[in-house]
Parts: structure tokens; sequence; C-alpha cells
């Protein structure tokens, strides 16, 4: 009898040792499912929205056919484990916008659609979804109306080009979160506004410590340039501000950023005198302040050693004589100071500057005896000091160089025929490329010859170097060496080109250096899709980086038409990629079936095993709580969430203003924030004769604090104080469902997405309804109070505030506002 019990006894836990054996093997096997599921749903909503693209963009590429958008056939389109991570398409002739559906590609690093002028309208702010975001490159495009303001969470983004757009509106303050951001081009748009700085509760432009280039020039940006803007912690070699409507004086904290060299703060409508510290930017190489309404003396330069091209010219400055830099700054190739009321004499010595090319001194004071010396710069070119005092000229030598003093008493004296008191007669200094000891054949209509002596179609373009070292266009050898430049840069990067043509050199109205390109394929006479998008990515991508003599500079393309004719693939390929998407498609479907049964077994399991809750006795109530009260018995038992003061809401909501109201309910306004790290979040704030009591208002956070679920909307905190209840929620950035599915937010959903969102909403709702303590009857489920994130995850909303149910024992809650379970939008959208 013992031994039968023994037995039976070891048979019970062989038993229970085999079941929780297979209960491991099960949940572990659940676990890969599930894994697998996202994994592949993931890159099946990677798929969808390339092929979304293709059919919302006119002149896609060929290779955008109906295979895998991740088997490496189309162009432009860069995968890793068939998640999409690069989208390189300049130069593509791209026609259409941008939509929500970009914001799906979360493995995204790189989005470069430059030169494609044909892609258009506003610029979605599902964009703030690519956390992995590093290059967003939207160059010479054509987009329009504001920057977003979630751009400022893509922390990974070292690279933002957005110029030559037609964007409008402030730059966002949010874009100084942008901690790695090394390249900041928001230049050639409409922008307007301040210069946007940190003031303890928002973020600015002075947080951007890493930045190397800030290029705001060519908006119509206003206000003064903030003295908060600059700090010695920054790491600025390119400032540029030319050609905005600032006004008010330069701040002396420019003087700290002692890592800048190029500094264009030209035609702007600045005033005052120049910061006595300007000298300290000893790493200064071109400066120019011209254009503006500075006063006060010419500023001192002594120190500034580095200095090739300085214009200080149009600008009110009081009297001043020639100041004892100009002998010293040994550097200098350029020197443009007409109409700066500068007076006095000047010194020989300064024209045997070894550099230098071209002196304007016009219209100003300059008298006495003028003498350029006789061992003045062998690259001399230019001194133009047309309407001065200038009495008389001491010419040691022939010189070979314009000089100009028209207008000097010199000049004006009966008879005097010497050709520097008339203009000098223009001369062509044009330079093209001349062919490489080669004859240049006839081509025919279309094609270009190049330096090689071939027929080919170049992908052609301009570059505006926006400060160069030099003023000279007839040097020959600056423009050789740009040209080896660009040919090593390709060779190296391995480039399928043949040679490079430089043509045509020009200052225009904005004072840059204009140089055409034209660069040759090779082998054949066309590039294919890929070597365009290639050179494209090099150029806006700022990858090819000429010498300091050139600086920094903007590209921009042509439309490239002549690609080399597309390879089809063969039909046995075209059969075994559709045939490999029906057998991915009939797993993927067999396992959401299975986990689908899974989960509701489970579920009714849990519902069958799950015990009746049994009433407890309430807690004893807070009494007379006042937030402020150091005693742990009049506050709220928080779990994972905080006590927000009125005025730390008002400065993340810039005092609750209308462009942070996001919409209303029957609770109240609800308006977005952000927090000192960069937190967005969502704040419902009671309206005025909807307010609890203090003590229901306290049961009511206490009980939503304990809420945590990722399909629920989570609270961070809530603000009981000077009269207001508010609730603080997490910032669910995609909208509710009905925006999704009617179309608003941009955002497809196919029916993976709205089975998993279905899904989502449903783990939600057995979560409040089973597991909530207590638990939370809804009540009003519909598809606005189902919020996506930026994963498309479902999240419950709009289940408080609420009140516990009447009777003595708090059970369950329930939801206020009684509506309809699903709504007929819904309905008639999800199942049309």
């Amino acid at each position: 009898m013992i031994y039968n019990h023994i037995l039976s006894f070891r048979t019970c836990i062989l038993w229970f040792r085999s079941s929780c054996m297979m209960a491991a093997r099960i949940c572990q096997l659940l676990v890969i499912i599930f894994i697998q599921i996202s994994i592949t749903t993931a890159q099946n909503n990677d798929r969808e929205v390339l092929r979304a693209f293709k059919n919302d963009w006119q002149n896609t590429p060929p290779s955008w056919d109906g295979s895998d958008p991740c088997d490496g056939s189309w162009d432009g389109i860069r995968c890793t484990n068939s998640r999409v991570t690069a989208i390189t398409l300049s130069s593509m002739k791209l026609v259409g916008g941008l939509s929500g559906d970009i914001g799906q590609l979360t493995e995204l690093q790189i989005l470069d659609l430059s030169y494609n002028t044909g892609l258009t309208g506003s610029l979605t702010s599902q964009i703030g979804n690519l956390k992995k975001l590093t290059n967003l490159l939207l160059v010479g495009c054509g987009f329009t109306g504001p920057i977003p303001d979630s751009i400022g969470t893509l922390e990974r983004l070292r690279y933002l080009s957005l110029n030559s757009n037609g964007f409008t509106g402030p730059i966002p303050a949010s874009l100084g979160n942008l901690q790695n951001l090394y390249w900041f081009d928001l230049s050639d748009n409409k922008l307007t506004g301040n210069l946007p700085v940190s003031n303890g509760s928002n973020p600015g432009l002075d947080m951007l410590t890493n930045a190397k280039h800030f290029h705001f020039g060519d908006n119509q940006l206003s206000g003064n340039i903030p003295s908060g803007l600059f700090n010695s912690n920054m790491t600025l070699i390119h400032l540029l501000f030319e050609n905005n409507e600032l006004t008010g004086p330069i701040p002396s904290t420019l003087g700290l950023v002692t890592s800048l060299q190029v500094v264009r703060l030209d035609r702007n409508g600045l005033t005052g005198n120049v910061p006595s510290n300007i000298n300290n930017l000893i790493n200064v190489t071109e400066m120019f302040l011209s254009n503006n309404r500075l006063t006060g003396l010419v500023p001192n330069l002594t120190g500034m050693n580095a200095l090739n091209y300085l214009d200080l010219s149009n600008n009110t400055f009081g009297p001043s004589v020639v100041p004892s830099w100009f002998t010293t700054l040994r550097a200098l190739t350029t020197l443009k100071m007409q109409s700066t009321n500068l007076g006095g004499e000047l010194p020989a010595e300064f024209f045997s500057i070894p550099q230098l090319q071209n002196v304007d001194l016009s219209n100003n004071r300059i008298n006495g005896t003028l003498s350029i010396g006789s061992n003045p710069s062998t690259q001399l070119q230019l001194v133009d000091l047309r309407t001065n005092q200038i009495a008389s000229f001491t010419q040691r030598r022939q010189y070979s160089i314009d000089l100009i003093l028209v207008d000097n008493p010199l000049c004006m004296e009966s008879g005097v025929t010497d050709k520097y008191c008339s203009l000098p007669t223009t001369t062509n200094t044009s330079y093209s490329t001349p062919p490489n000891n080669c004859v240049s054949p006839s081509c025919s209509s279309g094609l270009v010859s190049s330096p090689n002596c071939r027929c080919a179609f170049p992908y052609m373009g301009s570059f505006f170097f926006k400060a160069p070292s030099f003023s000279s266009l007839g040097n020959s050898t600056i423009y050789i060496s740009l040209q080896n430049q660009l040919m090593d840069f390709f060779r190296k990067a391995n480039f399928p080109v043949d040679s490079v043509a430089l043509n045509n050199p020009s200052r225009n109205l904005d004072d840059y250096l204009v140089i055409n390109l034209e660069v040759f394929p090779s082998p054949g006479p066309s590039f294919n899709r890929t070597g365009i998008v290639g050179l494209g990515f090099a150029l806006s991508n700022q990858t090819f980086k000429p010498t300091r003599d050139f600086n920094t500079y903007v590209f921009m393309s042509s439309n490239y038409d002549n690609f080399l004719p597309e390879i089809s693939g063969t039909e046995s390929n075209k059969s075994k990629s559709s045939n490999t998407g029906i057998i991915i498609g009939s797993a993927v479907g067999g396992c959401v079936v299975v986990v689908l049964l899974v989960v509701i077994g489970m579920y009714a399991f849990s519902r069958r095993k799950q015990p009746q809750r049994t009433s407890q006795q309430p807690q004893q109530p807070f009494a007379n709580w006042d937030q402020t009260s150091k005693s742990t018995g009049d506050v709220p038992q928080l779990k994972g969430a905080r006590a927000f003061t009125f005025e730390e809401l008002k400065k993340y909501t810039n005092n609750f203003s209308e462009i942070n109201n996001i919409g209303a309910g029957g609770y109240g306004m609800v308006y977005r924030g952000s927090l000192p790290n960069g937190q967005l979040i969502a704040i419902k704030r009671a309206r005025q004769g909807s307010t609890q009591g203090g003590l229901e208002f306290k049961t009511e956070i206490e009980l939503l604090s304990r809420v945590h679920h990722k399909n629920v909307v989570g609270l961070i905190g809530f603000c009981f104080d000077q009269g207001e209840q508010m609730l603080i929620y997490e910032y669910v950035v995609n909208g509710t469902l009905k925006d999704s599915l009617s179309g608003k937010s941009g955002i497809r959903l196919d029916w993976a997405r709205r089975l998993k969102i279905a899904l989502g909403a449903a783990r939600g709702l057995q979560y409040l309804h089973d597991l909530a303590d207590p638990p939370i009857i809804h009540r009003d489920v519909k598809t606005n109070n189902i919020l996506l994130d930026d994963r498309l995850v479902a999240k419950v909303a709009d289940f408080g505030l609420s009140k516990p149910m009447s009777g003595a024992n708090i059970t369950h809650i329930t939801t206020q506002v009684k509506g309809t379970m699903v709504s007929d939008s819904f309905l008639s959208v999800c199942c049309s």
C-alpha cells in the first residue's frame, strides 16, 4: 500500500516535471513565433511603404518593379536584414510629395531626395519617427510650409540639409536637441522670425555645441542676433547668416567661438560698433560684414593673421585713418572697404603682401601721394581707388595691374591722359577645361566632348562656393587644382567617371563664386541610375571636400535624362520572386492565424481560471490634501507619476499658447508640451467649472498611476495647483486611429497594420478590464480614443477621468462618457 502511494507520488512528480518542460517549450516556441512575426511585419511594412512611394511618385526608376525592394535590384534603396536603411534618389526628376508613410521606415539612416524639384508640398511630421536617421538631405527640392518640430527628436542626426526649398515660418527651437548635428543648412528658403536660443525650459541653437556649420543665409530671418547664441563650448567653423533681415549689434559673445574660420553677416541691417574682441577669432580666413549699418571706428583686426578675404564695405563707420593692420595681415588676398569713411595715406608696403590680388577702397577719403612700391605682389590684379582724394601718384615702374584712380584730384587736372584716370576695358577672364592633348571630336546632338575627347552625356550642375579665399577669376591654376581634387575623389570612391570639366567661373549677386561642372561617364556614353545617385549623394552630402581655397559650397544639379537602358530581369527570376512572395505570404499568414488562436485560447483560459475579486475595505481617505504638504499621509501614493507645478507647465507649453493647443474634449483643452529633456507630453487641462474635489482628484490620479501597459497611454504626472487640475500623459506622435483611417495623417493602413492595431487595442482593453486594480471599464471605445505611436503600436486613451461606482466598496471604475464600442467611421473605412 505504501509502495503504491510512493509510486503514485513519483508518477505525479514525473508528470509535473514533463508538464513544466512542455509548458516551457511551448512558451519558447511562442516567443520565437512572436519575434519572427514582429520582424516579418516590420519587413513587410518597409516593402509596402516603398511600393506606396512608387505609386505616389512619377518618374521612379524602372528597376522599381514587382520584385522585392530589398533584393538589391531597386535603384537608390539599401537594406540590412530586409529593413530599409538608406534611400538615395537625388537627380531622379521625381514628382509628388513625401507622405506620412516615411515614418514607418524606422531603421532608415540616410534619406537623400536632393535635386528633385518636382517633390513639393509640406514636409510630414512623421519624419520625426525616423529615430536612427543620420543624414536628411532634401537640397534643391520644392518643399514648402514649416519645418516640422518633430525633426528635433532625431537625436542621431549629423547632416541636416534643407536648403534651396520654399520652407516658411521660424526655425524650430526643438532643433537645438540635435546634439550630434555636424552640418546644419537651412539657406535659400523663406524662413522668418528670430534665431531661437535656450531659456531653461526650451532648447535653442546655442545647445548645438558639436555643430560645425550654421548655414542660414538667403532667408528672411529678423530680430537681433542673441548674445546667448554663442558660447566658448561651441566648435563652429562656418557661420553664414548673409542676406537676411537681422538687426541690432553684433554680440560680443561671437568672439568666444575661436574655432570659427568663415563669418558671413553681410547684407543685413546690423548696427552699432563691431565688438572689440572680434580679433580673438584668429582662425578666421574669410569675414564678410558688408552692407550693414555698422558704426564706430573701423574694427581693429590686429592678430587675425589667417585672414584671406575681408569685406567691410558699405557701412556707416565714423572717420578713420588707414589702420596699421593693413600691413600686418600677410595672408590677405582680397580687401574690400569701399564706402567706409576711411582716410589717410596708403603705405607702399601694403601692396607687397605676397598673395594680394584685389583691393577695393573706392569712395573713401584716402589722400596724399599714392605709391605702390617697387615690389608689389606678383598676384596683384586690381587696385580700385576711384572717388578718393589722392593728389599724386609715384610710379616706380610699369605695373601689369588694373589701377583705377578716376574721380581723384590728380585725374582732374587738364591734359591728364594716364590710363589709370579712365576705367579699364573689361577683359574676358572666362575659363573652360581644355582637351587633354587630343582633338575634340564633332559630337552629335546632345552629346558633349569630354576633356579626353570622347562624346558622352555628362552629369551637369553648378558649384556655389560661398567663401573662397581668392577673388581673381583669371587664375587657371586654381581651377586645375579643383579638377584634380574632383578626379582623385571620384577614383577613390570607384565612381564610373572618365573626366571632369569646369566652365565659366563668375561671381553672382550674393558674392558667391559660381563654377559650372560637367562629369563625364566611363566607359560608355551615359551613366546608369546607380552612378547618378552616387554622384548626387557625394555632392549633396558634402562627401567631396575641396581644399580651403574654395571652402564651403552648395552644389545644384541639373536633371539627367540620358540614362543607360535598364536590363530587365528574366521571366524565371520574376517567377521565382513571385513564388518567393507567395511562400513568405503564406508562412506569415499561417503564423498570424496560429498566434491568434493561441492568444484567444490563453484569454479564454485566463477568464475561466480568474478568481472572483473580493471586495476590500477601502483605505482611509487622505484628509485635507495639500500638494505642498510634507506629510506622507496627505499626498497621493503614486507609481511612476510625478507632480508638476502650474508654472512648470506654463513654460512647457509656451504659456498654454494656441500653437500648443492640439484639441479639446469633454474634460477640457489638450495641449502639447516639451519637458526639458526633450520628451513630448500631452496635457489635459480641466475647464473651469468641471474640476473635481481635491480628494476625488487625488483618488483618480492614484488609480491612473497604477496603469502600466504598452497598449495603454501612460500617465506621466498631474498638476493640482493654483486652482488647476491637469493630467499629463505621454504624447503619442501618430495621432488617432481615426486620422489614419480617414487619410488625414497620411499613413496608409494595409490589412497587416490594421490587424496589428486591432490586437494591440484588444490587449489594452483586456488589461484595463481584467488586470488593472481596480478594473477600469472604458465604455467609450472608438477610433478617436485609440492612438498610434511611432511604430503604429495601438494605445487606448481617454479611460479617465472616471469615478468609482456607487457603494461603499470600490470594485471597479467606469469612464463617465458612455459611447459606442466601435465607431461607424471605423466600420465604413476598415471594411470597405
